[in-house]
């Protein structure tokens, strides 16, 4: 079970819209680069560059190093709060 600081700590991780648009663009395609992930989203490459960081901090992604690419996942966390984010919009 989680403390409430650990839950906090997820939370501040999607608590701005551009997280919310790349956790919900990751989980479409898994295994994508920063830069595509700019150019899908219409968003600077060092915007969402830090945005990803602060969502590998929070837990909610995952980074595999291929070259001299990164590419990005949903971490188990994030696909637990990528389903809730999915819920919540249909209400």
């Amino acid at each position: 079970m989680k403390t409430s600081k650990q839950v906090e700590k997820h939370v501040k991780g999607i608590a701005n819209h551009r997280r919310i648009d790349i956790l919900l663009l990751v989980s479409e395609s898994s295994g994508i680069a920063l830069d595509e992930i700019a150019k899908t989203l219409g968003c600077n490459f060092k915007t969402v560059s830090g945005h990803a960081l602060k969502l590998v901090s929070a837990g909610l992604l995952d980074k595999k190093y291929s070259g001299p690419r990164v590419l990005h996942a949903l971490s188990p966390y994030g696909k637990i709060f990528v389903k809730f984010i999915k819920d919540f919009k249909k209400l």
